[in-house]
């Protein structure tokens, strides 16, 4: 079979070990003779695999006791609506805008109430974060929201000094599981699977239990993070199988060493590649230096002629998924956790060469 890198921003790369598990496990998981995705939600067998999920999940990302962890559907944006609904309270609500799809949570928390920017880079075209110093709070609000990684506009935070005064929700999509964090500092994290954690269709969120409780009563139950922490995630039949996926994942984690070690090695690999677009006028990444996102890396080529071709040659090459954002064009590679550095060495000696020859 031919070897592919997979550079896309989601869904995404899996890691080999996962898949070939998953190829093997697919038609009889451990002996009971039926796939998982066959299995009742409510069985004996599948509550197992969901509890080791969720198990080691806390133990992998280090999420505190007094916080409860929800396996929902809807993919990320739908928490663009949960999450005012859940928190909003009658109160106004804070949200910093640092690309598209912090803005895209802005612009749907709109219709639920008194939403406020607290602070925006836009005016910059999102070539850095606004300042965490700087962000205008208004204490009295139910909530802070922020994207702490924006998959588009390649910028990331990696200082998020502590607010006390109010809740900090975050999105952490697309670097969610690349590096330690620290969950107390955050009222509600929340995650599509598609980039760090599995197949898409899976969102997980991390909420502090006492922010359980405050929903609109205008919140459908299947929207209300309370109801769904009291049955575990399933007043519906949720995304089994890729829950499982998931489950998979984490132990790939967990066997690699840990966030710290996926951290140092998603640190070489963005260097790495940040380092020959750095070298040469040929490309050019126009992002403040200390937001460069590690997970999503988007360059240009000077001649802007250039980008079909050079996207063409690296899928003839196995490295699919370069092709930029239609919203800022030019290159985007996404180097998640399951992409190996082989990949990344792949793709600079393509660089190079492709800038030889043009």
């Amino acid at each position: 079979m031919r070897h592919i890198y997979n550079f896309s921003a989601g869904p995404a790369a899996l890691p080999k070990s996962v898949m070939l598990r998953a190829q093997a496990e697919m038609i009889d998981w451990h002996g009971t003779g039926i796939s998982v995705m066959e299995m009742s939600h409510r069985g004996k067998h599948y509550m197992s695999i969901f509890e080791k999920v969720e198990s080691d999940f806390r133990s992998l990302f280090n999420v505190p006791k007094n916080y409860k962890v929800l396996f929902l559907q809807g993919g990320a944006i739908a928490q663009n609506s949960m999450v005012p609904l859940n928190l909003l309270n009658g109160k106004q609500a804070n949200y910093v805008v640092s690309g598209y799809w912090s803005k895209r949570s802005y612009q749907d928390a709109l219709p639920f109430g008194n939403i406020n920017i607290a602070a925006s880079s836009e005016v910059i075209a999102f070539r850095k974060v606004p300042d965490p110093n700087e962000w205008k709070i208004d204490p009295s609000s139910s909530y802070v929201h922020f994207c702490s990684n924006e998959t588009i506009h390649g910028v990331e935070y990696f200082d998020i000094p502590p607010i006390k005064t109010i809740p900090m929700v975050v999105d952490m999509s697309s670097h969610i599981l690349s590096r330690p964090v620290d969950v107390s500092q955050f009222g509600v994290i929340y995650a599509g699977a598609q980039k760090n954690i599995g197949p898409a269709g899976l969102t997980i969120v991390i909420v502090r239990d006492d922010l359980l409780g405050v929903a609109s009563p205008l919140t459908p139950s299947i929207f209300n993070w309370k109801i769904q922490a009291e049955n575990q995630s399933m007043i519906n039949t949720p995304t089994t199988y890729s829950i499982y996926m998931a489950g998979l994942v984490f132990e790939w984690l967990i066997d690699s060493g840990g966030l710290k070690v996926i951290e140092n090695q998603n640190i070489k690999k963005a260097e790495l590649l940040y380092n020959y677009i750095d070298s040469t006028d040929f490309y050019s990444n126009t992002i403040d230096l200390h937001n460069r996102s590690r997970m999503n890396v988007p360059f240009h080529i000077q001649n802007e002629d250039l980008h079909a071709s050079f996207v063409t040659g690296t899928e003839n090459l196995g490295m699919i998924g370069l092709k930029g954002h239609r919203l800022v064009g030019g290159i985007r590679a996404s180097i998640y956790n399951a992409m190996p550095i082989e990949g990344i060495h792949a793709l600079v000696e393509y660089m190079k060469d492709f800038e030889k020859s043009h």
